[in-house]
This record gives C-alpha cells, sequence and structure tokens, in this order.
C-alpha cells in the first residue's frame, strides 16, 4: 500500500502539519514539533514553510 502525506486530524495544534509529517515518517510528533521550531529560529523559513504546508497537504480522508 502506497504511503501518502495528510494533514493530521488528532494530532494537531494548529493545522496538522506536524501531526502529519509524525505520522508519515513514524515518528513522536514532539520531535518534529522540535525540529520545525529549529528551523524557525535558525534559519527563518519554517513559518512559510508551514504556511505552504497547510494549505497544500490534504486533509485524511474518513475511513
Amino acid at each position: 500500500m502506497e504511503k501518502k502525506l495528510y494533514l493530521s486530524s488528532t494530532d494537531k495544534k494548529l493545522a496538522g502539519v506536524c501531526g502529519g509529517f509524525a505520522e508519515y515518517f513514524g515518528l513522536d510528533s514532539t520531535l518534529v514539533r522540535l525540529g520545525y521550531l529549529a528551523m524557525v529560529l535558525l534559519a527563518g523559513t519554517g513559518i512559510l514553510l508551514y504556511i505552504i504546508c497547510a494549505l497544500v497537504m490534504p486533509n485524511k480522508p474518513v475511513e
């Protein structure tokens, strides 16, 4: 079965982007959020990337 990247409907703080990446890669969502925070603080591009992902990633279909 092909894995797809979706916004998380259960593990979300804002839009579910970090929760979606955590589900896709099988990681803890806290680690993904800390990585995102590091991108925001070190590179400054994290906010724009989060907004783009929130707009582009589809919602998880109801099973």
